[in-house]
């Protein structure tokens, strides 16, 4: 499977973007899929992930501010991020949960200033 992200970018606090995933090689749909986030210096971690079937779950510094969705049809996700601070600053990946073994695109930078 081969995963590209897309959408990151430099923005203002409070700002939004919308982070997108394009995945080939393999149909997602029946995985669990995920957005990580790797800030500088700091291991990779869990931001929002969404089940096969549609269920999401959300680490608490982005609850109420981050909105993860699939498209299976598309073989794509996206990560909405509203009301943006600096410490979102950070390289975003999205790949299953548990990630696929070895397989990890390029990221997208998201750089949000004060």
């Amino acid at each position: 499977v081969q995963l590209v992200e897309s959408g990151g970018g430099l923005v203002q606090t409070g700002g939004s973007l919308r982070l997108s995933c394009a995945a080939s090689g393999t149909a997602i749909s029946i995985y669990p899929m995920a957005w990580y986030l790797q800030a500088p210096g700091k291991q990779r971690e869990l931001v929002a992930s969404v089940t096969a079937e549609g269920r999401t779950m959300y680490g608490d510094s982005v609850k109420g501010r981050f909105t993860i969705s699939r498209d299976n049809a598309k073989n794509t996700v996206h990560l909405q991020m509203n009301s943006l601070k600096p410490e979102d600053t950070a390289v975003y990946y999205c790949n299953a949960d548990p990630p696929f073994a070895a397989t990890w695109g390029q990221g997208t930078q998201v750089t949000v200033s004060s």
